[in-house]
């Protein structure tokens, strides 16, 4: 495993991290276990995920118990990481609504969410607190503020936005710096892959030039960007949670990738995983994984390197697509 100093943090992270969002689904309970404990035997330190992860109805899926009977994810992440805490970087989200509870980045509903994360996480500390998404109801002044207040108290250590434009990012470190809070936000999260390259045309300049790292979330683009075999699925991609599914040019654009990881004697997750991490201010990238065998998996992608001449091919596939 490699590591990364995540932004202004002076944290080092591993450069693959554990995402959570389908914890309690796929994998099950017993399952994530597993999954948690192959990843910190890989040398796994950065684990994420949300207040509303496992326990959402988004996630519903058959044969599964409705979100309102399900652990969350933090519940279970909170048990698989007991007794190895300290040995892990761990990051939530608030912003969202849970079943019974209210939603946005206020202080009224940050501060309740996070007394209700460290429950259900079981530690007395969260090390990056994600705001999940922009809420237009709050100005992102208080929002900072919490965040402010709770490393002050010691129940956080740095701040982050996640799902944030470039310019509110750019904003967050404006006041930040203005009013000399400690909660200028270290990491950017936002869906990066090399099929979905939008961050580049503002997000991704802006990060690098400010020092702020982006932790790209679906980086395999639900799974075409790992294994063609996913199209054999009955559902895939974000049919999962209503979308369409993958486009015809998303098919051929994974189809070639494929072609050229044979070439190349590689795991197509792997080629897709280490151009990923080649990119300006890319610190880590989510992963999530339903089996220990695809933990392992993903994890070979931190020790691939890919030459100039390789990384220029992967690019070349999407380039001249519209962000």
């Amino acid at each position: 495993m490699k590591y990364s100093v995540l932004g202004p943090s002076g944290i080092r992270v591993s450069q693959i991290c554990l995402g959570s969002a389908t914890f309690g689904v796929a994998p099950t309970s017993q399952e994530a276990d597993e999954v948690v404990g192959a990843a910190l035997d890989l040398g796994v330190t950065f684990f994420d995920t949300a207040n509303v992860y496992g326990s959402a109805p988004t996630f519903d899926r058959p044969g599964h118990p409705p979100a309102a009977q399900r652990e969350s994810a933090e519940e279970i992440l909170g048990r698989a990481l007991e007794g190895r805490r300290d040995e892990v970087v761990l990051a939530t989200k608030s912003g969202e609504r849970r079943v019974g509870a209210g939603a946005g980045l206020s202080r009224r509903h940050i501060i309740g969410q996070v007394e209700q994360s460290l429950r259900r996480l079981r530690t007395d500390h969260i090390d990056v607190y994600y705001g999940h998404f922009p809420d237009p109801h709050t100005p992102l002044e208080q929002t900072l503020a919490v965040y402010d207040d709770l490393i002050r108290q010691g129940k956080t250590r740095y701040a982050a936005l996640s799902n944030h434009p470039a310019w509110q990012m750019t904003e967050a470190l404006w006041i930040a710096d203005d009013r000399r809070l400690v909660s200028t936000p270290v990491a950017a999260q936002v869906q990066y892959s090399l099929l979905h390259r939008g961050p580049e045309a503002e997000l991704v300049p802006a990060c690098s030039r400010f020092g702020i790292s982006i932790v790209p979330f679906a980086p395999l683009h639900g799974g075409l960007l790992a294994d063609l075999s996913v199209l054999e699925r009955e559902i895939s991609g974000d049919q999962r949670y209503g979308g369409a599914g993958f486009s015809a040019q998303e098919i051929a654009v994974a189809r070639a990738l494929d072609g050229l990881a044979r070439e190349w004697g590689l795991e197509m997750q792997q080629v897709s995983l280490a151009w990923l991490l080649s990119r300006p201010a890319v610190a880590s990238m989510i992963v999530g994984a339903e089996t220990a065998e695809e933990m392992r998996a993903n994890a070979s992608a931190a020790e691939v390197e890919l030459s100039a001449e390789q990384l220029e091919a992967v690019s070349a596939l999407t380039e001249n697509r519209p962000a």
